[in-house]
């Protein structure tokens, strides 16, 4: 196995460590200290994914099993985590957009990953990810953060208006994630679309 795809499957072998980690927030762990070690961990869990497609489009070793793999590693890491925060994540106001944020990614995911294994099936053509798949999954990145960080920011101002007696008005309403989670969606849906558009050919078969 080449080092592109040990860092994907190290990806893979870290999920689960990421999802404890917010899963035990507020009960064996602050919950300020869960969501930020979280942060943490799932952007060192996304920066292999750049560097392993940038290690192997630099050393010429992109394979077959890496155009697999790294998708499937990106599908699992942003499914996970977001499964993680919709159950442990209290506003009233997020969690409805976040469940249908969550069910468009796995269904665009579902949809995509079976066109991409009829097409090898059938023609032994491996779909690797476009330049639109890779801004859906960079905007999914940014939710995921935003999302896990904007609570820890709303109760750093708050703490620093307290003393003021000035009340943070967007308190519990989180305009951030809100906005973060509609271009998830949008960018999901898009490529989704994109994908079936483009490769409608394997349908017909």
């Amino acid at each position: 196995m080449n080092l592109p795809n040990k860092l994907t499957t190290a990806r893979i072998v870290l999920i689960p460590a990421l999802i404890v980690v917010i899963m035990l927030s507020e009960y064996l762990i602050p919950r300020n200290i869960g969501y930020v070690t979280a942060a943490v961990l799932f952007v060192a869990i996304s920066l292999t994914d750049y560097y392993d497609g940038k290690i192997a489009r630099k050393r010429n070793i992109v394979t077959n099993f890496g155009k697999f793999l790294d998708p499937l590693a990106d599908k699992l890491l942003i499914i996970g985590t977001m499964l993680a925060i919709l159950y442990k994540f209290k506003s009233n106001i997020i969690r409805p957009y976040l469940f249908w944020a969550l069910l468009a990614v796995v269904f665009r995911e579902l949809m995509v990953t079976g066109l991409r294994l009829v097409a090898v099936k059938s023609s032994g053509e491996v779909i690797a990810a476009n330049k639109l798949g890779k801004a859906k999954t960079v905007t999914q990145i940014v939710c995921v953060l935003t999302v896990l960080l904007e609570p820890v920011l709303q109760d750093v101002i708050e703490y620093f208006l307290r003393d003021s007696g000035t009340e943070y008005v967007l308190h519990d309403i989180f305009p951030l994630s809100l906005a973060s989670i509609a271009v998830m969606t949008f960018f999901t849906v898009l490529s989704g679309v994109v994908y079936v558009v483009r490769y409608r050919r394997y349908l017909k078969q």
